[in-house]
């Protein structure tokens, strides 16, 4: 569970990580999450190796509303360069 600090998510409540992809090592983060109202999103963060200042979101997806967990993958496929000719995301826990 994250807490919901991502773009304009700023409430109390915990965000259910269904999806997790990691790029270029441990620097890029994809997650897909879903929301405490049943609905999902995606959010791309990223982190600098060199600190451990945690990650920040870089994508500002965030805002986007998802009836189901395989749209939010299928629209975090198409709109985040780095997951560009991924057809199915495995990388999975909390499902």
């Amino acid at each position: 569970m994250l807490p919901v600090d991502v773009g304009f998510l700023k409430i109390k409540d915990k965000l259910k990580v269904v999806l997790s992809v990691n790029h270029d090592g441990v620097t890029i983060c994809v997650d897909v999450f879903q929301l405490c109202d049943g609905t999902f999103g995606f959010e791309e963060f990223r982190r600098d190796h060199k600190d451990n200042a945690g990650w920040f979101a870089k994508g500002h997806h965030a805002h986007l509303v998802f009836a189901y967990s395989k749209s939010a993958k299928d629209a975090a496929i198409q709109q985040v360069d780095r997951l560009e000719g991924f057809k199915v995301l495995t990388v999975a826990r909390g499902i």
